[in-house]
């Protein structure tokens, strides 16, 4: 099978190539997943887990790539709960082979069902954003209607998704990013937009929630406008900065088949819009995946036409 494999972790995305690899075998509890679509996190190549199986050896090469929708072609031993031909979407273990090829062995407990009315494209640009903003505003963030959260990047893959998910659960969203997002990240959502690189963010008050996907000196200032019990919410590694009177949360997004149906049923029903900023074939993932400009939104590589 066709598939991306990088080799080098200093070489980082520069290091990918398109090779030919055999195609993967079902473990217990695995399916095997026809891969149609994939997507990929830019900074997957500095995870340890890219490169490190779980007792920390080398597993070079390894494919990247952890979100994907596909159709089920194998079932392995024990497992329950999906069937052969079955349309599915959802985000592959860290430690093992991704998605940036034309078929993954998965746990089948990390999938699941794709609607038919949903296009594989959109599928594979669900599992990373839309788990991380659900996760992080209701599990981590405990948002409730009527509090208040401050969005960074909220015209980008994440902050996009935590900015229409807030705002559907009653929030009132107060959206961050550079000057040619406002018009953007208002559209998602947001009923205020700061820039980042011109307005003061210590004039946005206090807010009862922060998600955070920028960390250093921005986590630290937003860490001053978080009202007593508030939350700062970081997906970046530890908090380096604490709100005086509250929580600071900073987690790993795992995978859920409720709340992935959960997400996918906001996207069928108009709730929830996904945010691609370029869609390519696996052929031209390495130079796709190598912009020389920055870009909007998800990456999306159509595996199969």
């Amino acid at each position: 099978m066709k598939a991306i494999v990088v080799t080098d972790k200093a070489a980082g995305k520069a290091g990918m190539k398109l090779v030919n690899r055999p195609e993967p075998q079902a473990a217990i509890n695995d399916v095997i997943v026809q891969v149609q679509a994939s997507g990929f996190v830019p900074t997957e190549l500095e995870w340890p887990s890219t490169w490190t199986d779980r007792l920390g050896r080398g597993r070079t090469p390894s494919i990247p790539g952890h979100e994907l929708a596909g159709v089920v072609t194998a079932l392995g031993y024990g497992t329950t709960g999906l069937s052969v031909g079955q349309r599915v979407f959802g985000l592959a273990d860290w430690y093992r082979d991704g998605t940036l090829a034309e078929y993954v062995a998965m746990e089948a407990r990390n999938l699941a069902p794709l609607p038919g009315d949903v296009d594989y494209t959109v599928g594979a640009s669900l599992p990373v954003s839309g788990l991380t903003a659900w996760q992080g505003l209701f599990q981590h963030g405990r948002l409730q209607a009527g509090q208040s959260v401050l969005a960074h990047g909220a015209a980008g893959a994440v902050g996009s998704m935590v900015t229409q998910l807030a705002r559907e659960a009653g929030a009132y969203v107060i959206g961050t990013g550079r000057a040619a997002d406002r018009q953007a990240v208002l559209e998602f959502g947001a009923k205020e937009f700061v820039d980042l690189d011109n307005d003061a963010l210590e004039d946005v008050g206090q807010v009862d929630l922060v998600f955070d996907v920028i960390g250093g000196d921005i986590q630290k200032r937003s860490a001053g406008v978080i009202r007593a019990g508030g939350t700062l919410v970081t997906i970046v590694g530890p908090a380096e900065a604490r709100p005086a009177n509250g929580l600071a949360v900073d987690f790993v997004v795992e995978s859920d088949r409720a709340q992935l149906s959960e997400i996918v049923q906001r996207v069928r029903d108009g709730r929830l819009r996904t945010n691609i900023g370029k869609i390519s074939t696996l052929d031209e993932a390495v130079a796709a995946l190598n912009p020389t400009e920055r870009r909007k939104g998800n990456t999306i590589v159509r595996v199969r036409p």
